[in-house]
């Protein structure tokens, strides 16, 4: 039987869309209309703001651990988080976890190395790319990186955080990361990590100047293969 995947939720746009993945793609693993068991749980998104607000990682991992045991509970069988910037307090919940889970960001930066990729722009809200989540992850890969400069961390964060959460998409959100990686491109980026689940609602291969890497779907793909196979390996 496939494991029972347990989603501790953030935002709702990059948690739909990873719960989305899973069930569409299931069919591919197990046949038409089926997927593994999934639970989802979610505190409000106003509770992860404040504690992030205040630089509280402990606060937040209480608030994933909170979920972690309610789908615990509900017979999952490990975890998934479809929100990056939540994983910096990833320290703080792994020890008192009970459950495994898979890592956003290792899923991503294993699917770049095998990808070929050499040096991967990071977007994402401030609190994403001013963290470590994306360069450890990276630089255990052996691969190079790129942070949005501070002007652009800011405008990345207005838009995801003003627009993209609350299910706004716009023309000018779009230019904007546009113009974000355009400039990493010059820098010597061979691609982009799009590392805000709700990144991929408006940038994918078809208009980013860079190869995507979508970490959304990367990671409910990596949560079906482990559900079905047992290995969430390519």
């Amino acid at each position: 039987m496939p494991q029972h995947i347990g989603i501790v939720a953030c935002s709702a746009e990059g948690a739909a869309l990873c719960y989305k993945t899973i069930c569409v793609e299931g069919a591919g693993f197990m046949g038409s209309h089926a997927h593994p068991e999934i639970s989802l749980h979610t505190h409000s998104l106003a509770d992860y703001v404040e504690r992030l607000d205040r630089g509280d990682r402990a606060g937040v991992a209480e608030l994933m651990l909170s979920s972690a045991h309610k789908l615990a509970r509900a017979g999952a069988d490990f975890l998934i988080c479809p929100d990056n910037t939540i994983h910096h307090a990833m320290s703080h919940v792994l020890p008192h976890s009970p459950l495994p889970w898979l890592h956003i960001a290792e899923v991503v930066a294993a699917e770049a190395s095998a990808r070929g990729y050499r040096k991967l722009g990071i977007t994402g809200t401030r609190w994403l790319v001013d963290s470590e989540v994306y360069p450890e992850k990276i630089d255990a890969q052996g691969l190079a990186w790129l942070r949005p400069t501070e002007p652009e961390r800011d405008a990345l964060n207005q838009i995801i955080m003003d627009e993209l959460v609350q299910s706004r998409f716009t023309p000018q959100a779009i230019a904007t990361f546009q113009r974000v990686m355009d400039r990493m491109k010059e820098e010597g980026c061979d691609a982009v990590v799009l590392g805000c689940t709700e990144i991929p609602l408006i940038m994918n291969d078809g208009n980013s100047p860079l190869p995507t890497l979508d970490s959304t779907r990367l990671l409910a793909r990596a949560a079906l293969r482990r559900a079905v196979t047992g290995t969430s390996g390519r």
